[in-house]
């Protein structure tokens, strides 16, 4: 080996050793947050300990605790069918794509080609004899290979394939995300259109009851005991709840072809049977604050996407260094194509180049700059998500705490109308008050009715919540791990 290959040979082993090692940019650190040592409602609410054991986590499918098998069915076709999951599926399988994509720097490119050029100089740019000699139609045919490859000396590559792991890895809390927010709507709307089940139950109920008071009234009046005021009053009453009733078809309506679309189909083609709410909130394990970290995928997407914005701030320093390349060239060249591909029309170039950029007018300053600025900004935006998580779980435990005492009272409330719409029909029927009072007594008792129903539904509504809260039951360890998100 000549002097000139070993010291080309010994160049290039430097800088193969040194790109081994050497990573500009800051290493990523996970950003610190506050995190309180138990929720305030769990401490604040006694009844809360009792009812939420914290010794566990929800496990598997989260909805099959309600004990509702049209739920479960639906909830299992929002993976499949709905297309709002299928489009955050299509974007982790594109942030994957980007992985592979921003790892393939690490390898040449070779390119291999093929060309045929027949020319002819001109006249006019030829000087001397000889070259004169040469003028008229040459072939040129060449068979090329090229090879260039980058040396990742400082890390840039490196560092570029690690924010693409890291956005891949935040693109699948997304997918997560995306799922648990619409299983938690699915349950919402179900059990908002079972709430207004059973308010049509009780509605139908009362109109029964009222065409009853209506004929007894009616007879009253013909026997000369009540007045035309009595019978237009019963009227009244029941035409305006049959009305109520007749208008709670419209909200169901919009509640069932939400949940089609919910389900990936169109509303023409689901129909979800009469059923009165009849489930109740179960027990959730809630857990510590410090585990809720690992349990919300948003916040494992906002966390990788701190990780993301960590390794840009590398790839922008990295442009502050020469780039190194290896680049080299081999084929065959002939002016004629039966002595093209033999050794003699060989052709070889190889060597090293260094590049490095002396003067941008403030770019990579600016985009270093940009890159910081977009790592804080990525820090406070986990900080906030990791607080909104919070928020959100002590909301519904506080919602469903004080639900479970305004169902006692309300429970309370609706015995007392019972007994008070009692009391006064027999005093009607004895003539000791008028019709009116009947009226107030029924529209108390169907009022309290209705608004126990209510309750009902919006505790299970903030059971679904709590859960969503909660993380629905994933945990960090199923995000991709970065040599995952590498595969193919």
């Amino acid at each position: 080996m000549t002097r000139p290959h070993r010291a080309l040979t010994g160049l290039v082993a430097a800088i193969v050793f040194a790109a081994a090692g050497c990573s500009v940019g800051p290493n990523y650190v996970r950003p610190s947050v506050i995190v309180p040592p138990d929720y305030k409602e769990r401490a604040e609410g006694a009844e809360w300990k009792t009812a939420q054991p914290s010794d566990g986590t929800t496990r598997g499918p989260w909805w099959e605790t309600f004990g509702d098998p049209l739920l479960n069915t639906l909830e299992s076709q929002v993976n499949i069918s709905n297309q709002n999951v299928l489009v955050a599926e299509a974007q982790f399988r594109q942030a994957r794509a980007l992985v592979l994509a921003a790892r393939s720097q690490f390898f040449p490119t070779v390119t291999v080609g093929a060309g045929y050029t027949r020319s002819q100089q001109s006249q006019n740019l030829v000087g001397s004899a000889f070259a004169q000699q040469q003028l008229g139609t040459r072939n040129d045919f060449v068979l090329p290979l090229d090879v260039s490859w980058e040396v990742d000396v400082w890390g840039r590559i490196r560092r570029n394939v690690e924010a693409n792991r890291a956005s891949a890895q935040a693109s699948a809390g997304d997918l997560e995300t995306s799922r648990l927010l619409f299983q938690s709507e699915v349950a919402q709307d179900y059990f908002q259109l079972r709430t207004l089940d059973a308010q049509r139950q009780l509605l139908d109920a009362a109109i029964a009851a009222f065409q009853t008071s209506l004929k007894l009234t009616q007879s009253r009046y013909g026997g000369g005991v009540a007045s035309a005021a009595d019978v237009a009053q019963a009227e009244t009453q029941l035409k305006t709840t049959q009305a109520q009733a007749t208008d709670l078809g419209v909200q169901r309506a919009q509640l069932e072809h939400a949940i089609a679309v919910l389900i990936g189909q169109p509303p023409a083609m689901l129909t979800i049977p009469f059923s009165p709410l009849s489930a109740t909130p179960p027990p959730i394990p809630v857990g510590l604050p410090s585990e809720l970290l690992e349990r919300r995928p948003d916040v494992a997407a906002a966390e990788r996407r701190v990780a993301t914005a960590n390794a840009q701030i590398g790839v922008a320093v990295a442009a502050y260094y020469p780039t190194v390349t290896l680049s080299a060239s081999a084929g065959f060249e002939s002016g004629s194509i039966a002595k093209w591909l033999v050794w003699p029309s060989r052709f070889f170039s190889v060597g090293p180049a260094v590049t490095e950029t002396v003067f941008d007018g403030g770019l990579r300053g600016a985009q270093t700059a940009e890159a910081r600025a977009a790592y804080d900004a990525s820090v406070a935006s986990y900080r906030q998500t990791v607080l909104g998580a919070f928020q959100d779980v002590e909301d519904n435990m506080a919602a469903l705490r004080i639900l479970e005492t305004e169902a006692r009272e309300q429970a309370d409330a609706v015995r007392a109308a019972e007994r008070s719409l009692s009391l006064t029909t027999n005093q009607y029927r004895a003539g000791i008050v008028s019709y009116l009072n009947v009226v107030v007594a029924q529209t108390a008792a169907l009022t309290s009715e209705q608004t126990g129903a209510g309750i009902a539904g919006r505790r299970l509504a903030a059971s679904v919540l709590l859960v969503k809260a909660l993380g629905g039951g994933w945990s960090a360890d199923r995000l991709p791990t970065a040599d995952e998100v590498t595969r193919k």
